[in-house]
């Protein structure tokens, strides 16, 4: 596997491992939306000068004949104003669920030629739509003119090896609904697919956290046949305790799974689930509470589910092992990983 931090060349690189990854030149290419030729040209590049080749290649006169063609250009540019919250990998494979075949980079290129490279512009864009044509937002739409330009948490790079590697568990604060009360998130990743799973609980406690693993998290992965073998957390009193006394940790104990806190004072340590709770806002909570008036939790845990299911199976997700690919089918294609490391250590 190659590595870099280098935004230029991270689609690139993504390609080669993803291809190696896959044992599948064919398919990755078609998972990134590029050709074989191009699959084959970085490759070259980065056997003979390593991955600075990827970023070095001199620019030449653009080729007209390799432009896309028109109708491509257009789904590219009505996808860009009505969704304008999404980024170039994320509107290159919502388009590829369409039929329509177009790389990240060739998403950006189609986007300067109409001057939407930014999200400010692609915001002005749809101002102007509105205001010409006089139409009604869609729920995602609603959300991309009200967000506000945030940073995406800062996080570092994070060793998964395989699904089950490494687990990330989180406590997210919903809200408080009349008739409930405050209403809490428990959250798990799987850091190396993004498979995620969510249940709501009225406490904040070590016997919730302790029951998302119980009746969510592990019996999935034995479903699959994969081993849990380190869970990530803050330091939050639901999390940490001594052993004997605190029925998280116990539960951790009973089930053979290491437990790794997060450095003090440093919460975006656990930046994963800090990620995936700012996309659950924005996509789920904050277009159902526009929809419907929740007045049990039972109620508002069939639709979060419901949710979870589409975030898991049919969401493409742009993570350094999805690559464009689902979290579900990211974690069925990991599971060769961890068979092939499993047979290594016997």
């Amino acid at each position: 596997m190659i590595h870099t931090s280098n935004p230029i060349i991270k689609h690139k690189v993504g390609l080669l491992n993803l291809a190696e990854e896959l044992g599948n030149v064919s398919r990755a290419c078609k998972i990134m939306g590029v050709s074989r030729d191009t699959f084959y040209r970085y490759q070259e590049l980065a056997e003979e000068g390593g991955v600075e080749a990827l970023a070095n290649q001199s620019r030449r006169t653009p080729n007209l004949k390799n432009r896309v063609d028109d109708s491509t250009e257009n789904a590219v540019v009505a996808h860009a104003v009505e969704y304008p919250a999404h980024g170039q990998a994320r509107t290159s494979n919502e388009l590829r669920k369409q039929g329509v075949f177009v790389s990240g980079s060739g998403v950006r290129s189609i986007w300067l030629r109409h001057n939407l490279e930014n999200f400010k512009k692609r915001l002005k864009a749809l101002e102007e739509k509105v205001a010409r044509e006089g139409i009604i937002l869609s729920e995602s739409q609603v959300i991309a003119l009200e967000r506000k330009k945030q940073d995406d948490e800062a996080c570092g790079e994070i060793e998964t090896m395989h699904p089950g590697y490494l687990g990330s568990q989180d406590t997210y604060y919903v809200g408080n609904l009349k008739g409930v009360g405050r209403i809490y998130q428990q959250t798990f990743i799987d850091t190396y697919s993004k498979v995620a799973f969510a249940k709501l609980y009225t406490t904040k406690t070590a016997i919730t956290a302790a029951d998302m693993l119980n009746d969510r998290v592990l019996p999935f992965f034995e479903e699959q046949q994969l081993p849990m073998l380190r869970i990530l957390t803050d330091r939050g009193t639901e999390y940490c305790g001594r052993v004997e006394d605190h029925d998280y940790q116990l539960y951790l104990a009973v089930s053979d799974i290491d437990h790794t806190k997060t450095k003090a004072r440093s919460p975006q340590t656990n930046g994963i689930c800090e990620r995936f709770h700012k996309t659950i806002l924005t996509e789920f909570y904050q277009v159902v509470f526009r929809k419907k008036l929740y007045t049990t939790l039972d109620e508002l845990q069939k639709d979060l589910d419901d949710w979870t299911n589409y975030y898991n199976i049919k969401r493409t997700h742009q993570g350094k092992k999805c690559c464009g690919r689902t979290p579900m089918q990211t974690l069925l294609d990991g599971k060769s990983v961890w068979a092939e490391k499993n047979l290594a250590q016997i």
